[in-house]
Protein backbone atom coordinates (compact mmCIF):
# COMPACT_ATOMS: atom_id res chain seq x y z
CA UNK A 1 0.00 0.00 0.00
CA UNK A 2 1.86 2.79 -1.58
CA UNK A 3 0.05 5.53 -0.19
CA UNK A 4 2.16 7.22 1.97
CA UNK A 5 5.95 6.67 3.18
CA UNK A 6 4.57 6.34 6.66
CA UNK A 7 2.11 3.63 5.68
CA UNK A 8 3.03 -0.37 5.41
CA UNK A 9 1.50 -3.73 4.91
CA UNK A 10 1.83 -6.01 7.39
CA UNK A 11 3.27 -9.93 6.18
CA UNK A 12 3.80 -12.75 8.53
CA UNK A 13 7.85 -12.08 7.54
CA UNK A 14 7.97 -8.35 8.76
CA UNK A 15 5.11 -7.81 11.77
CA UNK A 16 8.17 -7.98 14.35
CA UNK A 17 10.88 -5.94 12.65
CA UNK A 18 7.88 -3.17 11.79
CA UNK A 19 5.91 -3.10 14.19
CA UNK A 20 7.11 -4.40 17.58
CA UNK A 21 11.22 -3.21 16.70
CA UNK A 22 9.68 0.69 15.68
CA UNK A 23 7.26 0.92 18.36
CA UNK A 24 10.85 1.46 20.37
CA UNK A 25 11.27 4.56 18.04
CA UNK A 26 8.18 5.98 18.47
CA UNK A 27 4.21 4.89 18.14
CA UNK A 28 3.27 2.10 15.67
CA UNK A 29 -0.75 2.32 14.64
CA UNK A 30 -1.94 -1.15 13.51
CA UNK A 31 -4.85 -0.95 11.89
CA UNK A 32 -6.50 -4.66 11.70
CA UNK A 33 -8.58 -4.90 8.64
CA UNK A 34 -11.03 -7.09 6.17
CA UNK A 35 -12.20 -6.26 2.70
CA UNK A 36 -15.39 -7.80 4.01
CA UNK A 37 -16.11 -5.28 6.46
CA UNK A 38 -17.64 -1.86 5.00
CA UNK A 39 -16.61 0.43 8.19
CA UNK A 40 -12.59 -0.55 7.37
CA UNK A 41 -12.76 1.29 3.59
CA UNK A 42 -14.23 4.34 5.49
CA UNK A 43 -11.56 4.61 8.54
CA UNK A 44 -8.34 3.41 6.04
CA UNK A 45 -7.87 6.34 3.98
CA UNK A 46 -8.57 8.46 7.43
CA UNK A 47 -5.80 7.16 9.03
CA UNK A 48 -3.29 7.32 6.21
CA UNK A 49 -4.69 10.96 5.44
CA UNK A 50 -3.47 11.57 9.56
CA UNK A 51 -0.46 9.51 8.81
CA UNK A 52 0.49 12.08 6.24
CA UNK A 53 -0.63 15.09 8.69
CA UNK A 54 1.76 14.14 11.25
CA UNK A 55 4.72 13.63 8.94
CA UNK A 56 6.35 10.51 10.30
CA UNK A 57 5.75 11.04 14.08
CA UNK A 58 4.22 7.78 13.85
CA UNK A 59 3.74 4.57 11.55
CA UNK A 60 0.88 3.21 10.29
CA UNK A 61 0.44 -0.47 9.37
CA UNK A 62 -2.57 -2.60 7.83
CA UNK A 63 -3.05 -5.66 8.41
CA UNK A 64 -5.60 -8.13 6.62
CA UNK A 65 -7.02 -10.43 9.10
CA UNK A 66 -8.20 -12.50 6.17
CA UNK A 67 -4.75 -12.82 5.22
CA UNK A 68 -2.73 -13.40 8.48
CA UNK A 69 -5.31 -14.84 11.25
CA UNK A 70 -2.52 -16.02 13.33
CA UNK A 71 -1.59 -12.64 14.11
CA UNK A 72 -5.00 -11.14 14.75
CA UNK A 73 -5.69 -13.84 17.16
CA UNK A 74 -2.42 -13.32 18.68
CA UNK A 75 -3.39 -9.78 19.63
CA UNK A 76 -7.07 -10.87 20.55
CA UNK A 77 -8.56 -9.13 17.65
CA UNK A 78 -12.35 -10.27 17.05
CA UNK A 79 -13.32 -7.50 15.61
CA UNK A 80 -13.06 -4.97 12.68
CA UNK A 81 -11.82 -2.25 12.33
CA UNK A 82 -9.59 -2.22 15.02
CA UNK A 83 -6.90 0.14 15.74
CA UNK A 84 -3.99 -0.78 18.53
CA UNK A 85 -1.00 1.08 19.49
CA UNK A 86 1.83 -0.06 20.06
CA UNK A 87 4.68 1.26 21.85
CA UNK A 88 7.81 0.29 23.10
CA UNK A 89 6.92 -3.53 22.06
CA UNK A 90 3.64 -3.55 23.53
CA UNK A 91 -0.28 -2.82 23.21
CA UNK A 92 -0.75 0.19 24.62
CA UNK A 93 -4.24 1.47 23.90
CA UNK A 94 -6.60 0.03 21.49
CA UNK A 95 -9.56 2.01 19.54
CA UNK A 96 -12.14 -0.65 18.40
CA UNK A 97 -14.29 0.84 15.21
CA UNK A 98 -14.13 3.73 13.14
CA UNK A 99 -14.25 6.33 15.40
CA UNK A 100 -13.79 9.61 14.98
CA UNK A 101 -10.65 11.63 13.70
CA UNK A 102 -10.65 13.33 17.23
CA UNK A 103 -9.83 10.11 18.79
CA UNK A 104 -7.39 9.59 17.58
CA UNK A 105 -5.57 12.48 17.47
CA UNK A 106 -6.22 12.81 21.23
CA UNK A 107 -4.50 9.53 22.05
CA UNK A 108 -1.81 10.44 19.47
CA UNK A 109 -0.80 13.61 20.88
CA UNK A 110 -0.92 11.84 24.51
CA UNK A 111 2.28 9.80 22.85
CA UNK A 112 4.06 12.11 20.60
CA UNK A 113 3.74 14.77 23.90
CA UNK A 114 7.25 13.36 24.98
CA UNK A 115 8.27 9.39 25.97
CA UNK A 116 7.41 10.27 29.65
CA UNK A 117 5.04 12.11 29.39
CA UNK A 118 2.94 9.86 27.40
CA UNK A 119 3.52 7.08 28.95
CA UNK A 120 2.79 8.65 32.07
CA UNK A 121 -0.14 9.68 30.83
CA UNK A 122 -1.46 6.76 29.44
CA UNK A 123 -0.42 4.86 32.06
CA UNK A 124 -3.14 6.97 34.04
CA UNK A 125 -5.46 6.61 32.08
CA UNK A 126 -5.10 2.54 31.01
CA UNK A 127 -5.22 2.70 35.18
CA UNK A 128 -8.67 4.45 34.73
CA UNK A 129 -9.88 1.77 32.38
CA UNK A 130 -9.38 -1.04 34.82
CA UNK A 131 -5.80 -1.62 32.43
CA UNK A 132 -3.97 -2.65 35.90
CA UNK A 133 -1.03 -4.19 34.51
CA UNK A 134 -0.83 -2.25 31.49
CA UNK A 135 -0.83 0.71 33.60
CA UNK A 136 2.00 -0.65 35.47
CA UNK A 137 4.06 -1.45 32.73
CA UNK A 138 3.37 1.90 31.54
CA UNK A 139 4.51 4.05 34.71
CA UNK A 140 7.18 2.15 35.83
CA UNK A 141 8.80 2.86 31.91
CA UNK A 142 7.54 6.34 32.76
CA UNK A 143 9.38 6.21 35.84
CA UNK A 144 12.66 5.13 34.57
CA UNK A 145 12.79 7.40 31.34
CA UNK A 146 12.52 10.59 33.83
CA UNK A 147 12.92 10.04 37.20
CA UNK A 148 12.97 13.54 38.24
CA UNK A 149 8.80 13.79 37.87
CA UNK A 150 7.69 12.86 41.19
CA UNK A 151 4.24 12.70 40.01
CA UNK A 152 5.18 9.71 38.39
CA UNK A 153 6.29 7.37 41.36
CA UNK A 154 3.52 8.63 42.94
CA UNK A 155 0.86 7.32 40.63
CA UNK A 156 2.45 4.56 40.11
CA UNK A 157 2.55 3.97 44.54
CA UNK A 158 -0.89 4.89 44.67
CA UNK A 159 -2.18 2.38 41.77
CA UNK A 160 -0.11 -0.38 43.70
CA UNK A 161 -1.78 0.63 47.48
CA UNK A 162 -5.14 0.52 45.56
CA UNK A 163 -4.46 -3.38 44.15
CA UNK A 164 -3.13 -4.42 47.56
CA UNK A 165 0.58 -4.21 46.95
CA UNK A 166 0.75 -1.60 49.97
CA UNK A 167 4.36 -2.97 50.88
CA UNK A 168 5.71 -3.11 47.48
CA UNK A 169 4.20 1.27 46.76
CA UNK A 170 6.51 1.89 50.15
CA UNK A 171 9.47 0.09 48.84
CA UNK A 172 9.27 2.17 45.67
CA UNK A 173 9.10 5.50 47.83
CA UNK A 174 11.80 4.28 49.96
CA UNK A 175 13.67 3.86 46.97
CA UNK A 176 13.29 8.19 46.16
CA UNK A 177 16.15 9.60 47.62
CA UNK A 178 15.55 12.25 50.16
CA UNK A 179 14.70 15.07 49.33
CA UNK A 180 12.58 13.41 46.49
CA UNK A 181 10.64 11.96 49.98
CA UNK A 182 10.13 15.41 51.25
CA UNK A 183 8.31 16.75 48.10
CA UNK A 184 4.80 18.52 48.65
CA UNK A 185 3.24 15.62 47.05
CA UNK A 186 5.05 12.41 48.24
CA UNK A 187 5.84 12.99 51.77
CA UNK A 188 1.89 13.46 52.69
CA UNK A 189 1.45 9.97 50.43
CA UNK A 190 4.32 8.39 51.89
CA UNK A 191 2.97 9.20 55.42
CA UNK A 192 -0.18 7.36 54.59
CA UNK A 193 0.91 4.45 53.09
CA UNK A 194 3.57 3.82 56.45
CA UNK A 195 0.62 4.05 59.12
CA UNK A 196 -1.86 2.45 57.24
CA UNK A 197 1.04 -0.71 56.30
CA UNK A 198 2.05 -0.19 59.70
CA UNK A 199 -1.28 -0.96 61.43
CA UNK A 200 -1.92 -4.03 59.18
CA UNK A 201 1.25 -5.65 60.31
CA UNK A 202 0.79 -4.65 63.13
CA UNK A 203 0.28 -7.22 66.27
CA UNK A 204 -2.68 -6.50 68.53
CA UNK A 205 -2.29 -3.67 70.46
CA UNK A 206 -2.42 -5.04 74.17
CA UNK A 207 0.96 -6.64 72.39
CA UNK A 208 2.06 -3.56 71.40
CA UNK A 209 1.68 -1.67 74.43
CA UNK A 210 3.47 -4.75 76.50
CA UNK A 211 6.67 -3.64 74.96
CA UNK A 212 6.70 0.16 75.34
CA UNK A 213 6.15 -0.65 78.89
CA UNK A 214 9.37 -2.86 78.38
CA UNK A 215 11.61 -0.67 76.81
CA UNK A 216 9.89 2.77 76.49
CA UNK A 217 12.57 4.08 73.72
CA UNK A 218 11.24 1.25 71.49
CA UNK A 219 10.40 4.05 68.70
CA UNK A 220 9.21 1.03 66.29
CA UNK A 221 6.75 -0.39 69.02
CA UNK A 222 5.42 3.82 69.17
CA UNK A 223 4.89 3.72 65.47
CA UNK A 224 2.93 1.06 65.54
CA UNK A 225 0.99 2.25 68.14
CA UNK A 226 0.58 5.13 66.67
CA UNK A 227 -1.17 3.62 63.57
CA UNK A 228 -3.15 1.48 65.41
CA UNK A 229 -4.76 4.30 67.32
CA UNK A 230 -5.17 5.88 64.29
CA UNK A 231 -7.00 3.31 62.36
CA UNK A 232 -9.31 3.56 65.59
CA UNK A 233 -9.48 7.42 64.93
CA UNK A 234 -7.91 8.13 68.42
CA UNK A 235 -5.35 11.18 66.25
CA UNK A 236 -4.44 12.38 69.84
CA UNK A 237 -2.57 9.37 71.22
CA UNK A 238 -1.16 8.30 67.46
CA UNK A 239 0.05 12.08 67.64
CA UNK A 240 1.46 11.69 71.27
CA UNK A 241 3.33 8.81 69.85
CA UNK A 242 4.49 10.49 66.04
CA UNK A 243 5.75 13.62 68.43
CA UNK A 244 7.95 11.54 70.96
CA UNK A 245 9.03 9.77 67.76
CA UNK A 246 10.32 13.37 65.90
CA UNK A 247 11.78 14.50 68.90
CA UNK A 248 13.70 11.40 69.68
CA UNK A 249 15.15 10.51 65.95
CA UNK A 250 14.49 12.88 63.10
CA UNK A 251 16.52 9.98 61.32
CA UNK A 252 13.80 7.19 61.95
CA UNK A 253 12.35 5.59 58.98
CA UNK A 254 13.28 8.66 57.16
CA UNK A 255 12.21 11.18 59.84
CA UNK A 256 8.71 9.45 59.64
CA UNK A 257 7.11 11.02 62.79
CA UNK A 258 7.77 14.36 61.53
CA UNK A 259 6.32 13.69 58.08
CA UNK A 260 3.15 11.81 59.87
CA UNK A 261 2.37 14.96 61.78
CA UNK A 262 2.43 17.27 59.35
CA UNK A 263 0.00 14.96 57.11
CA UNK A 264 -2.22 14.69 59.75
CA UNK A 265 -2.44 18.25 60.61
CA UNK A 266 -2.96 19.12 56.64
CA UNK A 267 -6.03 16.25 57.01
CA UNK A 268 -7.53 17.23 60.57
CA UNK A 269 -6.94 21.38 58.61
CA UNK A 270 -4.80 24.18 60.33
CA UNK A 271 -7.92 25.62 62.69
CA UNK A 272 -8.72 21.72 64.32
CA UNK A 273 -7.56 22.03 68.45
CA UNK A 274 -5.13 18.74 67.43
CA UNK A 275 -3.18 20.38 64.82
CA UNK A 276 -2.72 23.74 66.74
CA UNK A 277 -1.34 21.63 70.05
CA UNK A 278 0.28 19.56 68.28
CA UNK A 279 2.03 21.88 65.47
CA UNK A 280 3.23 23.95 68.88
CA UNK A 281 4.20 21.05 70.50
CA UNK A 282 6.55 19.97 67.33
CA UNK A 283 8.15 23.52 66.66
CA UNK A 284 8.76 23.68 70.60
CA UNK A 285 10.40 20.32 70.68
CA UNK A 286 12.60 20.82 67.08
CA UNK A 287 14.10 24.14 68.22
Amino acid sequence: MALSPYVFDARAENFNRLVLENSHKGPVLVHFWTPKAGPCFILMPRLVKLAGEYGGKFLLVMLNTDELPELARRFGVNSVPTVKFFWRGEVAHTIHGADPDSSFREVLDRFIAGDANRAHALGVAAWKSGKVEQARMLLANAALAEPDNLAIPCDLAKLLWSEGEGEQALKLLDSLPPEARADAAIAPLYAHLSLVEAARQAPPLVEVEARIAADPSDLYARYQRAALRLAADDFAGAMEDLLFIACTDRGFRHDIGRISLLALFDLLGGAHPLTRQYRQALSESLH
